[in-house]
C-alpha cells in the first residue's frame, strides 16, 4: 500500500529512542523528511544517520530539552529552518514519574504539566496554520492507554495525558474542513526502554524477581505479549497517511486488547 507520503515533511518530538524513535523510523521509510527531537545529540546523530542511511527518506535532528522554556520556539525555528515546514507533527513526551495520585507532589505535577501539556498545545498551534493553509496535515499524539483504563502506580501519567484528550477532540472538530486529522495513538504494553524501566520500578516496589513482574503483565494482555515498536510505528505511519484522511478525532488503541473497555 502507498501511504502518499513520499516527499512529505514531519516533526517527531522526544525521537532519541522508543517510540518516538520509531514513529520517526517508519515515517522515513514511507519517504519522508523527518526531524528528530532530544536531548541527547550522540543518539540523535546516530538514529539521523541511520535513518538516512536507509534510503527513501531522511532524517535531520536538533537537540531539545522540553523541560527548557525556550524549547516550544526552538523546535518551531528548527521545523522552519531544516523542513522548511511541517506536514505531519507527532507530539511526544517523556513520562512523569511513577507513583500513586494520593503520593504526588504538586510542584512535580505542574512541572510535569508544563512539559507534557501545554508545551504539546503551544507547539501545536504554533504548526497548526501553514497545515490550514495548505489544506493537508497531520496532528498525530501519543498518549497512554491509561487515558481509558487509569493504569495503577502511574498517577501523573493518567492525569495529564487525560488532559490532552479533550484538547485533541477539540481540535479535531475545528480543522477537520480544513484537511488536517488530529488524533491520538494509545499504546498498551509496547517493549520500550521505558516500559523495561517501568517494570523495574515495579518489581523493586512488590518485591518480585523482574521475570516475575513481566510474566504478570503479560498475563494481562489478551495478545500474551508486549507488542513491538514496529507495530506502534505502522498505526502511526498510517494515520499520519494520505489513505487516513477520514481517520480523525479518534483514540486509536495499539495495545493487544489490553484495555478491557468497550
Amino acid at each position: 500500500m502507498d501511504f502518499g507520503l513520499t516527499g512529505k515533511r514531519a516533526l517527531v518530538m522526544s525521537s532519541s529512542r522508543g517510540l518516538g524513535l520509531g514513529c520517526a523510523q517508519m515515517l522515513a521509510a514511507e519517504g519522508v523528511h523527518v526531524l528528530l527531537t532530544g536531548r541527547s545529540s550522540d543518539k540523535l546523530a546516530q538514529a539521523a544517520a541511520e535513518i538516512t542511511a536507509k534510503g527513501k527518506g531522511k532524517a535531520d535532528y536538533v537537540v531539545c530539552d522540553l523541560t527548557d522554556s525556550g524549547a516550544v520556539d526552538t523546535l518551531a525555528n528548527a521545523a522552519a529552518e531544516v523542513l522548511g515546514g511541517v506536514d505531519i507533527l507527532v507530539n511526544n513526551t517523556g513520562g512523569p514519574p511513577p507513583g500513586r495520585m494520593v503520593d504526588a507532589d504538586v510542584s512535580v505535577l505542574a512541572a510535569q504539566f508544563d512539559t507534557m501539556v501545554l508545551n504539546v498545545i503551544a507547539l501545536t498551534a504554533r504548526l497548526l496554520p501553514a497545515m490550514q493553509a495548505q489544506k493537508w496535515g497531520r496532528v498525530i499524539t501519543l498518549g497512554s492507554s491509561g487515558v481509558i483504563q487509569p493504569i495503577p502506580n502511574l498517577g501523573l501519567s493518567n492525569a495529564l495525558r487525560s488532559a490532552l484528550v479533550g484538547w485533541s477532540k477539540s481540535l479535531s472538530n475545528d480543522v477537520a474542513a480544513d484537511g488536517v486529522t488530529v488524533n491520538m495513538l494509545l499504546p498498551g504494553r509496547i517493549h520500550t526502554e521505558r516500559v523495561d524501566e517501568l517494570d523495574g520500578a515495579a518489581a523493586k516496589r512488590t518485591g518480585k524477581s523482574l521475570d516475575d513482574t513481566r510474566s504478570a503483565s503479560r498475563a494481562t494482555i489478551p495478545a500474551g505479549r508486549y507488542g513491538t515498536v514496529e507495530e506502534f510505528a505502522s498505526v502511526c505511519a498510517f494515520l499520519a497517511s494520505a489513505n487516513a484522511s477520514y481517520v480523525t478525532g479518534g483514540l486509536i488503541r495499539c495495545d493487544g486488547g489490553a484495555i478491557k473497555s468497550v
